[in-house]
């Protein structure tokens, strides 16, 4: 008997990689679902299709952001300090249209600039620390300083010092990882940072006037959150997930080295699979009337899907196939990799691609990329990759040996992960309820930031 179970203990130990992240990846979203306190509705579904999915996305009423939604409080938590000014998270009305001009402001300029800003921030960085024939890297933790100096010179209009650079790195990291729950928040790590940008704004350094409605720090915050933030997390997520995906599709990377002219189709087939947000939630401020019989009442939470939109109207949908959009463009296809027009759509729309494509450019001009990593929209895993100078290649035995390491290595990091990020979710969900960093907030403002006067209660009359 003791060997029967010595040995079925053995197996499932020798099996865990196969079937355990799966099964913890579920518990997790069951126990996000219970916790979350949300009446939520998800598109597309079965009364809101495909076919309908922008037309509800896109509607007027559906432009809340914060007010009302539990789930609020738990990317406040993530994205804190000042997620009541981070431009994502603002309510509609003249305090965001002020906040959304100056953020276009600094995104501006001519594409040529834009382009050379970063392929000369990359190439910096890929130099300082690619240094060996062949490096085992993680393609977003490798990523992330180009664009912490790329968001600092277009902010500041300088390049990034060593130390600054080091801040903003250790934000964008912290934030990342705990909003992927792989580790949790630090406060301090962030702060540092937020006394550094509110040194550089005091001293007028932001080559553009900030938002006049905001206050001194709440446009320190402002800056943090947008730039330092989301900019920096969220191109460092695409490069690598583009950069995955090129090393495992080794054709597809042979192509893009001869022809930087296809470079658009490997983007858009990049962010169709793995599109940088999975669920984007809104919040109605009225009615929406789907049907005679069906209304979404004003308050409504709504969850938009990314990756079942993205996943529809496409033939072999789970095939990596940048030849798809040679064939019929993007117009109609549904595919919206920077939100929609109507609501609030990413302002980085127009740089982003310019940036990658010279980042991309500089990268492959240096090495081949290869990985047997798993390869998903969250990416817990950050990417691991191998990089081999170019016009030095390795022996397709050593190669084959190496990928094969690296596949065993992810696999079980990704039983110990997945452990990580139901013990750590399940926490930080907890403490962010406790906390209601956003329900506190507007308990305390309106939607335009101002403080709500609270009316005394009358006085009790009193009798004998």
């Amino acid at each position: 008997m003791r060997r029967v179970t010595g040995v079925l203990a053995a197996a499932v130990v020798a099996t865990a990689p196969r079937w355990l992240p799966a099964r913890v990846v579920a518990l997790r979203a069951k126990v996000f679902e219970k916790l979350n306190g949300d009446r939520a509705t998800t598109f597309p579904n079965a009364l809101v299709g495909p076919e309908r999915f922008l037309e509800v996305y896109g509607h007027p009423a559906a432009d809340g952001r914060s007010r009302g939604a539990a789930l609020s409080d738990l990317f406040w938590y993530w994205l804190a300090p000042g997620p009541e000014v981070h431009q994502e998270h603002l309510e509609a009305g003249p305090r965001y249209d002020d906040v959304a001009r100056t953020t276009r402001a600094l995104l501006a300029g001519p594409g040529e600039a834009l382009s050379a800003a970063a392929a000369r921030c990359a190439g910096r960085v890929l130099d300082e620390l690619v240094t060996r024939r062949v490096e085992l890297v993680r393609l977003r933790d490798l990523m992330m300083p180009v664009w912490a100096e790329y968001f600092h010179e277009l902010v500041f209009g300088e390049p990034c010092p060593p130390g600054a650079r080091d801040l903003i790195v250790g934000h964008a990291d912290d934030v990342v990882t705990s909003l992927k729950c792989t580790g949790l928040r630090h406060p301090a790590r962030r702060a540092a940072l937020t006394r550094y940008l509110a040194r550089r704004v005091a001293a007028g350094d932001v080559r553009r006037p900030l938002p006049s409605s905001l206050s001194p720090t709440e446009r320190v915050h402002y800056l943090q959150g947008t730039f330092f933030n989301t900019a920096v997390v969220q191109m460092s997520e695409a490069m690598a997930h583009l950069l995955l995906a090129l090393a495992q599709h080794p054709d597809v990377a042979a192509r893009l080295a001869r022809d930087d002219g296809y470079f658009p189709h490997v983007l858009d087939e990049t962010m169709r699979m793995y599109p940088l947000f999975g669920i984007a939630h809104r919040i109605t401020t009225a009615d929406i009337e789907l049907d005679e019989r069906t209304t979404l009442p004003a308050g409504s939470v709504l969850c938009f899907d990314y990756p079942a939109y993205h996943a529809t109207g496409h033939s072999r949908p789970e095939v990596f196939d940048p030849d798809r959009w040679a064939r019929g463009g993007t117009r109609g296809a549904h595919h919206i990799p920077f939100g929609v027009a109507t609501n609030r759509p990413c302002p980085a729309w127009r740089l982003s691609p310019l940036a990658l494509r010279a980042a991309t450019g500089e990268v492959l001009r240096r090495v081949t990329l290869h990985s047997t990593a798993a390869h998903t929209r969250s990416m817990p895993n950050r990417g691991p990759c191998l990089l081999v100078r170019v016009g030095e290649p390795l022996p397709p035995r050593r190669l084959a040996a190496l990928g094969a390491l690296l596949r065993v290595r992810d696999r079980w990091e990704d039983v110990w992960r997945s452990v990580v990020q139901l013990v750590l979710g399940t926490v930080m969900v907890l403490h962010a309820r406790r906390l209601r960093l956003a329900g506190r907030y507007f308990d305390a403002h309106d939607t335009q930031g101002r403080p709500v006067r609270r009316q005394p209660p009358p006085p009790q009359e009193v009798t004998e």
